[in-house]
């Protein structure tokens, strides 16, 4: 996953990759099949449970709650000592070339997959007042998942932890009250 992660995908060779996992080539094509396979199991693993994530989500006492921990946990993330800087999902898929096609189709399905979990919650906050009724839920779940890749970027740059925690706290100035709201 971290030679993944400082290389991106497709620059990774296979013999950093045996080299990190302690194994060799043919142990990794037994156990995974190929670059590719072992790539997705990496980011599975970086990920973790998109159910765990999910219901994070739902579980916060509203969305702007959700979405003011996954920017906060996104920045420790980003920021850790013992892991590259930025997010792996960013950066591991940054190229665009053909035979990246599907890991990157991988990528993005997870990054809907918080997206549209995270529209939910705020649709959820809409029917019960906590936002006004004419918030673009879609809109602002796709702003807050635009900051946290951005930060990303911004990590990898070595912007710090604390500039990056700004950021974030910036960003939610924009989340939408209601007269009663009290985020």
């Amino acid at each position: 996953m971290l030679a993944f992660w400082r290389h991106g995908y497709e620059t990774t060779s296979i013999t950093e990759l045996t080299d990190a996992m302690g194994i060799t080539a043919p142990s990794l094509y037994t156990a995974f099949g190929d670059k590719r396979r072992l790539f997705l199991e990496a980011v599975r693993r970086y990920a973790g449970d998109p159910a765990v994530t999910g219901q994070a989500i739902d579980d916060a006492a509203c969305a702007y709650d959700a979405a003011c921990a996954m920017l906060t946990g996104a920045v420790i993330a980003f920021t850790g000592v013992t892991t590259p800087k930025g997010c792996m999902l960013a950066s591991a898929t940054a190229s665009g070339s053909e035979a990246s096609l599907e890991v990157q189709a991988a990528v993005a399905d997870i990054r809907r997959a918080v997206i549209d979990r995270l529209r939910a919650r705020i649709e959820r906050d809409i029917a019960t007042g906590v936002v006004p009724p004419e918030t673009d839920a879609s809109a602002l779940a796709g702003l807050v998942m635009t900051v946290m890749q951005g930060l990303s970027v911004l990590a990898r740059d070595g912007m710090t932890r604390t500039s990056l925690q700004a950021i974030a706290s910036a960003a939610l100035l924009a989340w939408p009250r209601t007269q009663t709201s009290s985020q």
